[in-house]
């Protein structure tokens, strides 16, 4: 699962042999801990996420509820304001609605 944020772009996964606990991945460092402030996050340059930390499931549910509904904004583009950031989520936008039907 992508999850893209003001803030923060995290994929989360569950690998295998996991049950409780997911795997949070970033690109850029600080990421993760601004959804998960506790995590243990380990850094390796040869993966494609440089930064991973395991949550416990119910740890990423509640943090993803948190997020939504702490949702005020009626245009999420206007939140991010990084440039790097907005530029990189814009080509993502920019893909997706090339694909649209």
């Amino acid at each position: 699962m992508w999850i893209f944020l003001s803030k923060s772009f995290i994929s989360i996964v569950q690998k295998p042999g996991d049950t409780d606990m997911l795997t949070v991945r970033a690109r850029i460092k600080g990421d993760i801990e601004s959804v998960f402030p506790d995590a243990k996050v380990e850094a390796n340059k040869g993966t494609d996420y440089k930064f991973r930390a395991k949550v416990p499931r119910e740890a990423v549910a509640k943090a993803l509820h948190d997020q939504a509904m702490s949702i005020s904004y009626a245009n999420f583009k206007s939140t991010v304001k990084d440039r790097k950031r907005h530029d990189a989520y814009m080509s993502v936008w920019s893909a997706m609605y090339g694909v649209q039907d």
